[in-house]
């Protein structure tokens, strides 16, 4: 199941996608579940599915404005040089344990909705990550049960103004600019991927191929992550974990290659979909 966050007609909502587009399941839901946050802390994924089962879609997918698929999570939390190609072509040590840094909601866009390249940095830089949106709470995961923990998977954009990453030591600036946060198109519910390690992960900007691997290569496995990070604080349902991009990236190649006004950059992940936006000036 494909479930999406949307905008329509100055009222936001949610629904489920199929062939024709989008069943409104919010206009049903809403009054119990305020979005698909409140959906999965209410472990009511299947009451969705029930609501929109054999109805024809209310809305075009490209009838609405797409909102992140979670627009409210607790917690982004994002994984950094979790590639090794990619932690090579950026200069940086092996280390034993995951890099994490934290996102704020407020950065994310939907699907379709503009990459804003910022007034204070020309260099805007993408980054094709795999997010894993928690579908249930938990302290101390296993490795061998971590995935029961997992509603779904989607497409991100770990969108980088690199000057602002590498004032300090720390990540933050650079990764919480306003409108650098695509996540979308929708989630794919996890019964739809049983291992999210098997999946083909590419970037496009403007129709040329820039970043293409599998997510078989990664360092530290979903597992792993939902492991570690569970060890040092509670998972909640709508939590998002970026499980980190594959090498590729702008600033590495020579010369660099930053996003600018005008460009367009999409995110494909296999069996999961595409998420495409635009970019603009500030």
């Amino acid at each position: 199941m494909k479930v999406a966050s949307f905008s329509h007609q100055n009222r936001d909502s949610y629904g489920v996608v199929n062939n024709d587009g989008i069943v409104d399941v919010g206009r049903e839901l809403g009054a119990k579940y305020a979005g698909l946050r409140q959906v999965l802390e209410a472990g009511a994924l299947d009451e969705l599915a029930a609501a929109a089962a054999g109805k024809t879609a209310d809305v075009g997918f490209d009838d609405v404005t797409h909102l992140p698929v979670i627009g409210d999570p607790a917690k982004i939390i994002c994984i950094g040089l979790n590639y090794d190609d990619h932690r090579k072509e950026g200069g940086a040590q092996e280390v034993d344990n995951p890099t994490l840094f934290t996102r704020f909601a407020n950065s994310q866009v939907g699907h379709g909705q503009p990459v804003i390249a910022p007034k204070v940095s020309d260099k805007v830089d993408y980054e094709a990550e795999l997010a894993v949106i928690i579908g249930r709470r938990g302290r101390h995961i296993g490795e061998d049960e971590a995935l029961d923990y997992v509603a779904g998977y989607a497409c991100y954009n770990d969108v980088s103004i690199r000057d602002w990453q590498r004032h300090t030591t720390q990540f933050t600036p650079g990764k919480n600019f306003v409108g650098s946060g695509p996540f979308g198109p929708w989630m794919v519910t996890a019964d739809e991927i049983p291992d999210p390690q098997k999946l083909g992960i590419t970037l496009r900007l403007n129709g040329q191929e820039m970043q293409k691997a599998n997510t078989d290569l990664m360092i530290f496995p979903v597992r792993t992550l939902i492991n570690y990070i569970s060890r040092f604080t509670e998972l909640e349902p709508g939590d998002v974990i970026s499980t980190g991009t594959p090498s590729g990236v702008g600033f590495a190649r020579k010369p660099p290659v930053w996003m600018k006004a005008g460009d367009t950059v999409e995110v494909d992940i296999e069996g999961v979909g595409v998420l495409s936006n635009p970019v603009i000036d500030e």
